[in-house]
């Protein structure tokens, strides 16, 4: 595994924090975890020190799960050890076919539904934050199916359970900066959600070719040619 293939990883999540079916929940997620309701215009002291631990709490959430999922897809990917190759193939085509999906060159229903879990907390505490994260994680949107579904490719061809983890981790830790330190000045950006949001078609257009190419990379084996510069 080489630093490019972490890199991507850690872009992918970057740009699922940004991605415009994630964007326009994050400012309802914020709330939340503010304890606040929508009516207030200004968060208090009290609910901005709540925000952030509870932010913190919620990236740990989803960051166990989907460390653990690189884990399970790398566990599989050694079974097929000896057909890496083709496994190689498909994963660059799974991941060329999120990005055209992502870019609306195809409409795949499938990776179109969204599937969400109800699970309603009342007065949100780290440990219950957590909870949360992991809920929030496990019926996300159909952006974190792109974009984890790549990372989850290039972590079926690791070489190492551990490798895959860390690859996952730092997927992870690319959507939970933007997502904790948003939630530090979250009062003096949210009017830069909706402008962002009216650049949604880019965004998806940016973030779907950034698929192509690393599926691209993947199914031709080329990532390996990186570990050079590395």
């Amino acid at each position: 595994m080489t630093l490019i293939s972490y890199f991507l990883t850690f872009t992918e999540g970057i740009l699922t924090f940004i991605s415009p079916c994630i964007l326009p929940m994050l400012p309802i997620y914020f709330l939340y975890l503010a304890g606040q309701s929508e009516k207030d215009e200004k968060l208090s002291s009290s609910n901005k020190n709540r925000l952030l631990i509870n932010s913190i709490g919620f990236v740990i959430g989803f960051t166990l799960v989907f460390t653990a999922l690189g884990a399970t897809v790398t566990s599989l990917g050694h079974f097929l050890v000896n057909h890496r190759i083709l496994l190689e193939r498909i994963s660059g085509l799974a991941m060329i076919v999120f990005g055209l999906n992502f870019i609306g060159i195809l409409k795949l229903n499938f990776l179109n539904m969204e599937k969400r879990i109800d699970f309603k907390f009342k007065r949100l505490r780290f440990l219950s934050s957590i909870v949360f994260g992991i809920v929030f994680s496990l019926g996300w949107t159909p952006c974190l199916g792109a974009f984890l579904g790549s990372a989850l490719a290039l972590a079926s061809n690791s070489k190492t359970i551990l490798q895959g983890m860390l690859l996952l981790l730092i997927y992870s830790i690319g959507l939970g900066i933007p997502f904790i330190l948003t939630s530090i000045v979250f009062e003096k950006v949210k009017g830069a959600f909706k402008q962002i949001q009216k650049h949604s078609r880019a965004i998806s257009i940016v973030s779907g070719v950034l698929l192509i190419v690393a599926g691209i990379m993947v199914f031709t084996g080329s990532l390996k040619y990186f570990s050079y510069f590395a």
